[in-house]
């Protein structure tokens, strides 16, 4: 039968979620900014692959899959909720740790304060690159814009930070 999904076994299943849930959680959490939303949307997608909805196996990039199934989630989600004003102003979560050394702890507040005053596209890319380490091809097939688009944003919101950041970098 073309096109025809299959389930994955229980311990594909189980092998998915050892190697991709933390990137998609984190990956949720930079566009949602919300660690319930995140679980929610997590649960629904592992829903959808132990069904046979979707079926990362037939991909040759199984994170990048996975991550564009949480972009679309996510997306969806936020559409839903009309929630993307307060998507910008809240806090970005779990991305950064925080540090014992005072001027480390400095610069990653402000940081994550960068960070949340970007657009959410390009903040989106930010994550994708640094803390997911995701190629741009990668990133434009997650977010689903052209190659350069995500360069751009990328290019874009890292002249954003250095600016936002540099008085902070000179204090230091």
């Amino acid at each position: 039968m073309a096109g025809a999904k299959r389930k994955p076994s229980p311990e594909e299943l189980e092998r998915i979620y050892e190697d991709h849930a933390a990137a998609m959680f984190a990956h949720a959490m930079s566009l949602l900014r919300d660690e319930a939303a995140a679980r929610d949307i997590l649960q629904d997608l592992f829903l959808k692959l132990a069904g046979g909805r979707a079926d990362p196996s037939m991909m040759e990039n199984q994170r990048s899959y996975l991550l564009r199934m949480v972009h679309h989630a996510a997306v969806d989600l936020m559409r839903r909720n009309t929630v993307r004003a307060d998507h910008a102003a809240k806090g970005q979560g779990d991305l950064l740790q925080s540090c014992a050394d005072p001027d480390r702890e400095a610069f990653r507040q402000r940081l994550e304060e960068a960070l949340a005053g970007l657009p959410p596209e390009q903040r989106e890319v930010v994550v994708l690159k640094l803390w997911q380490e995701r190629t741009f091809e990668e990133i434009s097939t997650i977010c689903g814009i052209p190659m350069n688009t995500a360069a751009s944003r990328y290019r874009y919101a890292l002249d954003k930070l250095r600016n936002l950041l540099r008085p902070l970098y000179e204090e230091l």
